[in-house]
């Protein structure tokens, strides 16, 4: 049995006439061709005028769906706030690459949901070109600032995770500027014009962020910064009201204007580094002029039939996923993956790979290529998988793990295919919510705290293992990270993007989506919204989904999963939401041909089907298409 196959459906006519000489079918054929094109021109049309309206002023006034699906043969945007789905729609509408909907919709996360990412933090970007077949790794990670040392938190270990000395160099402006250089086609001030909108003209607070500001409220209201945008009248805002950031606005235009040197070697960078200076950070304006951006070729790993490609450490994600997927391929047919069964075995997998991955840090300062090789190697994964056993589980040192395990957060992934099947797959983050929980006040920036992800030797953890030395702090080293932004390919043709936020835990959501869709062949919406698991190896617990979510819908591993997998041994324990994930799916049958590019079914070597577009409901996003 060939895993992951999925078989066409075959459309039955609504309506069968005797008709032997096949005149009325001639006629409607005729008729129904005309009808399309003509909705087609009139939606070309409506795309023109908005386009233009778009660069001339945003005004902020969209509508978006409300839905957590969509479907298109054009373009799509799956991202975790729906307003910012809808901008990266716009940009595609008006003639845009995928990167540069990327750029608009990184920008507008930035600022409506400030708590997770930002231009004061980093991301990983893979991108496709469909003309080419070439997919590179964008690496916008944040680096350790020069004055960093491996042992900076020895007697202050808090610091590690809250104010400005948790910051690291951000990344993602230059990273998404690079991008923008080799694929963009609009102008990078266009690109910024939503973001500037929505921070200037305000934006409402959706329930999500919401949670957030009412959870972390003693902390915020202590930060000058985030007080003056987050309580602006002396109380925290609540769902519904209007937030603005104007500063950051100011920030946002001076970097539309002037480009990314603005950033790093300008006006905003210098507040910044002002601002982070006097609150006891250790950030240099050298820190911001030597920032690099890695670009390579993604990795691409085979898996199931399927090719995904994604990011080369210090990302997890990529070499995590491949080994989780590669170990469950030795069990033959995808109904052994299925059931509860299928669940104790996938639980097993990610154990193992939790293991090994704390083996891998930044290549630039470790070599970690042997524990790559493993990680997406067919016949290591046969060797773990002779390891795992259908009717137990085991002690955390059956695993064999070297090292403790660091638990990151935060973070937001969008994904957008545009219609030439452009893909790009986007992870970006600050790392914890609202970062360090300090907003620079002259810009408007939340200042990272990546720098906790990050080991360092004189860390005690709950686990007794020792911090991993591979990832200790260097001056300009990458921390580890689990961001797994993906793009799937099946022979040749792009199948799907995918990701997820949620820290540590993105590797398990995305490995489970992955599953459900691409092997179990659950529809797009069911393989998002159906309940996972997040095993841990300390504590040696299992955490299952039992949480209620925004649009109300109750997510829940069902109570016979929840037997079986405790017969075997299972610590269960019940959690709320523990990562986001969105995807989008291609699919080919039929699409009209029109004579247009996105209408037909091949252009050179490129395939064109139908897109779907799924925004995880755990969170605020719907997806947009266009």
């Amino acid at each position: 049995m060939k895993m992951g196959s999925h078989e066409s459906n075959t459309e039955t006519p609504l309506l069968h006439i005797h008709d032997p000489d096949n005149k009325q079918h001639k006629f409607w054929g005729k008729f129904v061709f005309f009808l399309l094109a003509l909705l087609a021109i009139t939606s070309l049309a409506f795309t023109s005028s908005r386009a233009s309206l778009l660069q001339v002023k945003f005004s902020g006034k969209v509508q978006y769906h409300n839905a957590d699906i969509v479907e298109s043969e054009v373009g799509v945007v799956a991202a975790d706030d729906a307003r910012c789905s809808e901008v990266g729609a716009s940009m595609l509408r008006m003639g845009g690459h995928a990167v540069d909907a990327a750029v608009a919709t990184a920008l507008c996360v930035g600022v409506v949901n400030s708590m997770a990412s930002g231009i004061g933090g980093g991301a990983f970007m893979v991108v496709r070109s469909a003309s080419t077949s070439q997919v590179l790794a964008f690496d916008m990670r944040e680096t350790a600032p020069a004055a960093a040392s491996e042992n900076m938190y020895e007697n202050d270990p808090g610091a590690k995770t809250l104010g400005p000395l948790a910051m690291g160099v951000p990344g993602e402006l230059a990273g998404l500027h690079e991008a923008w250089k080799k694929y963009g086609r609009l102008p990078w001030r266009t690109l910024f014009q939503p973001a500037i909108h929505y921070a200037n003209n305000g934006y409402q607070i959706f329930p999500y962020l919401a949670t957030y500001l009412q959870k972390y409220q003693d902390k915020i209201m202590a930060d000058p910064g985030l007080r003056h945008v987050f309580a602006p009248n002396g109380r925290m805002l609540k769902v519904g009201e209007t937030c603005y950031n104007k500063k950051l606005a100011q920030s946002l235009e001076a970097i539309a204007e002037l480009g990314p040197q603005a950033f790093y070697n300008g006006i905003v960078g210098e507040k910044l580094v002002k601002d982070v200076r006097e609150a006891g950070g250790i950030l240099t304006m050298e820190d911001l002029r030597n920032y690099k951006v890695k670009v390579t070729d993604a990795v691409g790993v085979d898996v199931m039939g399927y090719k995904i490609l994604g990011m080369p450490p210090p990302s997890s994600g990529t070499v995590g996923l491949a080994m989780i997927v590669n170990i469950l391929k030795n069990y033959g047919s995808s109904k052994a993956l299925g059931g509860s069964l299928g669940l104790h075995r996938l639980t097993e997998a990610i154990k193992h790979m939790l293991a090994i991955r704390m083996n891998l840090g930044d290549p630039a300062y470790v070599n970690v290529s042997k524990y790559v090789s493993e990680m997406t190697s067919p016949s290591f994964a046969e060797k773990i998988w002779h390891k795992i056993y259908d009717n137990t589980t085991f002690p955390p040192q059956y695993y064999e793990g070297r090292w403790s395990q660091k638990q990151d957060n935060g973070t937001s992934h969008f994904c957008i295919v545009d219609a030439e099947r452009n893909a790009v797959s986007l992870t970006t983050t600050v790392n914890y919510p609202f970062g360090g929980k300090v907003l620079s006040p002259s810009t408007g920036i939340v200042l990272n705290n990546e720098m906790d992800d990050f080991s360092t030797p004189t860390e005690v953890s709950p686990d007794e293992l020792p911090p991993a030395p591979a990832n200790f702090i260097q001056p300009g080293k990458r921390p580890l990270s689990a961001m797994t932004p993906l793009i799937v390919l099946k022979d040749g043709q792009l199948a799907g993007v995918i990701g997820g936020s949620g820290g540590s835990n993105i590797i398990a959501a995305v490995a489970q989506v992955f599953i459900n869709h691409f092997v179990l062949g659950m529809d797009p919406l069911a393989a998002v919204q159906s309940p996972r698991v997040y095993p841990k190896l300390m504590p040696n617990v299992v955490n299952y989904e039992n949480v209620t979510v925004i649009d109300g819908e109750h997510i829940e591993l069902p109570e016979e999963r929840r037997a079986f997998l405790e017969k075997r041994g299972h610590k269960l324990k019940p959690v709320g939401i523990q990562a986001i994930c969105q995807l989008i799916v291609q699919t080919f049958g039929n699409p009209i041909d029109l004579g247009r590019k996105h209408g037909r079914k091949s252009v050179g070597n490129v395939n064109f089907g139908t897109l779907t577009a799924v925004s995880d409901p755990r969170k605020d996003g719907k997806p947009a298409a266009v």
